[in-house]
């Protein structure tokens, strides 16, 4: 049926009752025609709400902000919501740490609990503000633009941060824990409608990302930028995608047929909707400088989109594209989109608004019975406090500075992130009703010590005058120096240039040079000094690793970060978070950024040494591997079971990260080590545990240099350990054992 109001004006008289007088029945699910048969699917109810819309409507429906249909019983909807680590730019919420410290946890259970509470939190805000016709406002709906799975290719990008990483494997896994924690477990219902984003192969430089034609091979797409994805819709069933600004092989992310049809529909079977990114359906026709100018016009940029796969625009396109008219009225009217093209966007749209139960009565929705004062509530704080405890990454610690195992009576703390909130939050993020700065952490954690502050330096500059942070440490037992980053020099698309930064992103990977000099003197003094570094990425502390005794990177630890520091400092639990990431020496061991070939980028493809490698942490205790067994497993050919004996080898229990490496010796395309398993495990002091690992065919797989995915017969060499099995010089080694085992026969794995 087509959407015309001259249409719907010809059809048959009992449905134009059914569309007149049954309009909550349509939305609701009654069978169609006064039957009183079984409830409809959520298919089949959208198909009947698309048919009974006039054109004007549909692409009404099509934008983020959504109208009204009173008439068939739709209320309003704006599908805009953030929710990257708690829920976003809402009032208060619960704040957990940006995703990249999330990601350093390694701990998919935790990633799980966390973004379950996260949906809680969605449902709490959207039952205290649904209006009474049941519409909602901009960023208090259900539909979540979360999580950011592209991968850190490069540590200079400013969104960095918002990832899970530089690892398929490592984002894969916490993507689908974070994707299945917020959209929850009901047979029915949705508790709220994850994104991944951004699709494809989008990591900066922000400069550019409006009008970028990111040429990438086929062995890189395959191997690095796509499996998170794909593990998000053929494992986790993410109902939403977002398509990138950039453009990749020619077509914008957004009108891009390899994408959004041959592998998101075709391959990995997705059946939800596709909104762009804000902005990037008009970057499609937008002029060379500003845009793509892939279309000559709106109306042919819009015909390129939805044809393409797109469903939802976000973006003011009425504003935007318009001159006369709408430019998806003027597409269809002018023939270059067909109604039933917009109709299929139209009837996923509508599909997901029913899942979420926003078009059903309250009472059979389970998820609609979450009172709004299930937000924010202690129970949430303090998972955000276990998330940021188990994020902390203890990168140096000379002669076992810590913990501190003789409380000092003095300390100072210095430096510009040691009392902000923003060093706290990142970007992307709610508002914490109780923010726990380190400074103050450290103050209640060592309530008996004279505590000093003295913030030194400014992010970028000399900061304000005040006391001599030199002397000021001199005279102190400890000495903690919180010195990193801020939302405010690394996110998305910023107005700023300043050494080190430029429009978000980083032209450096040291620390802004005040801090880095103020840092220096201190370290001079030869006080017992604590580096805490506060960042969404890597920062290249090479001074720092020389010359003081110990190093946390803290992330941007979320609203109970300056709790979880201060007990890593005392020794409340031993620290066992891993970086997601490479921290590379300098920029100079890196390929221009606007390279997106992987060749010498990452643990997997890089040939030089970093400063930290990833999957590197240290702990309070030590471990010991054993007895590495592979055997043959059953449910197909090429299937193997890894094992290997952990023991908690020190004096007091801890998380140990186990990570798992495969190498393919000679292998043409394949990295020169890869991550295929990993677990969080917590041991008692003595304490043995077997921990098993199960390869199966995508896990055994290398992409050939075509992009085609292989299982190639030949030995395998198998790592099992707290880490990688090298480092450089003067790096503590990771404990682990090595083994190996041969693949017999050869297979060709779909995309």
């Amino acid at each position: 049926m087509h959407g015309s109001a001259m249409r719907i004006a010809g059809l048959c008289a009992c449905a134009m009752v059914c569309a007149m007088v049954c309009a909550a029945g349509l939305a609701q699910g009654d069978a169609g025609g006064g039957s009183k048969d079984a409830p409809r699917s959520p298919a089949e109810r959208a198909s009947d709400l698309v048919a009974h819309m006039t054109l004007e409507e549909k692409a009404a429906q099509a934008g983020y902000d959504a109208p009204a249909i009173p008439r068939l019983g739709i209320p309003a909807y704006n599908w805009w919501n953030e929710g990257l680590h708690g829920v976003a730019r809402a009032g208060f919420a619960t704040v957990f740490p940006q995703a990249i410290g999330m990601a350093a946890t390694w701990d998919v259970p935790l990633m799980h609990a966390a973004a379950s509470v996260i949906g809680i939190e969605f449902r709490a805000k959207y039952a205290a503000t649904v209006r009474p016709d049941g519409g909602s406002d901009w960023f208090r709906g259900l539909t979540v633009w979360s999580p950011n799975i592209n991968i850190f290719r490069d540590p200079r990008w400013g969104r960095g941060q918002e990832t899970y990483g530089e690892d398929p494997e490592l984002t894969s896994r916490m993507a689908v824990a974070f994707i299945t924690g917020l959209q929850g477990d009901d047979p029915r219902y949705l508790k709220t409608i994850a994104t991944a984003k951004h699709f494809a192969v989008h990591s900066g430089p922000e400069s550019t990302r409006h009008r970028a034609d990111v040429q990438v091979s086929r062995h890189d797409l395959e191997d690095t930028y796509l499996p998170a994805f794909r593990a998000a819709v053929t494992e986790a069933k993410v109902h939403s995608v977002m398509c990138a600004y950039n453009a990749v092989d020619g077509a914008p992310a957004c009108a891009n047929e390899m994408l959004l049809q041959q592998h998101l529909r075709d391959d990995w079977g997705f059946e939800g909707y596709v909104v762009s990114d804000c902005g990037a359906a008009a970057d499609i026709y937008l002029p060379a400088g500003e845009g793509h100018h892939y279309a000559p016009n709106p109306p042919v940029a819009a015909a390129e989109a939805f044809k393409a796969g797109m469903d939802l625009v976000c973006g003011d396109y009425r504003h935007r594209w318009n001159s006369e008219q709408d430019a998806i009225v003027a597409a269809v009217r002018e023939g270059l989109l067909t109604e039933s093209a917009l109709d299929r966007s139209l009837r996923r749209l509508l599909e997901a608004r029913i899942e979420l139960g926003l078009l059903d009565p309250p009472g059979s929705n389970p998820y609609a019975r979450i009172p709004p004062s299930d937000n924010d509530t202690p129970a949430h704080r303090a998972l955000a406090r276990r998330m940021a405890e188990e994020s902390l990454v203890l990168l140096k610690n000379a002669d076992h500075l810590l913990p501190l195992t003789r409380k000092p009576h003095s300390i100072v703390v210095i430096g510009p992130d040691a009392d902000s909130v923003d060093g706290l939050v990142g970007n992307y993020n709610g508002t914490p009703s109780h923010p726990v700065t380190i400074l103050a952490g450290i103050r209640a954690r060592f309530s008996d010590a004279q505590v000093t502050y003295v913030p030194g330096s400014g992010l970028i500059d000399a900061g304000p005058p005040g006391e001599d942070p030199v002397a000021a440490a001199r005279r102190a037992d400890l000495v903690v120096v919180v010195d990193g980053l801020s939302p405010r020099l690394e996110g998305e698309e910023m107005k700023l240039s300043a050494p080190g930064f430029s429009g978000g992103d980083r032209t450096s990977l040291d620390l802004p040079a005040p801090q880095e000099r103020l840092l220096e003197r201190i370290g001079a003094l030869g006080r017992p000094t604590v580096l805490v570094l506060v960042s969404g990425s890597a920062l290249s502390v090479n001074w720092a690793d020389r010359h003081l005794p110990a190093i946390i990177e803290a992330w941007y630890p979320g609203e109970e970060g300056g709790t979880a520091v201060a007990a890593l400092l005392a020794g409340d639990f031993s620290p066992a978070g891993r970086l997601p990431v490479t921290v590379y020496e300098s920029v100079d061991q890196l390929p221009p950024f606007g390279d997106y070939s992987m060749a010498n980028r990452t643990y997997r493809y890089f040939n030089g040494e970093p400063l930290y490698p990833f999957g590197y942490g240290l702990s309070y205790t030590t471990f010991r591997y054993a007895n590495a067994r592979i055997v043959r497993a059953g449910g197909g050919p090429e299937q193997f079971e890894v094992s290997a004996e952990v023991t908690n080898t020190g004096a007091r229990a801890g998380d140990e990260v186990v990570q798992l490496y495969l190498t393919h010796p000679g292998v043409s395309g394949a990295p020169r080590r890869a991550l295929k398993g990993f677990a969080r495990v917590h041991l008692l002091r003595g304490e043995t545990r077997t921990v098993r690992f199960t390869l199966r065919g995508r896990d055994l797989s290398v992409v050939d240099p075509s992009g085609t995915r292989r299982i190639i017969p030949g030995r395998v060499d198998v790592w099992i350990g707290g880490g990688q099995p090298q480092s450089r010089p003067g790096l503590r080694r990771a404990a682990g054992v090595r083994a190996r085992f041969s693949i017999t026969h050869a297979a060709v794995l779909p995309d």
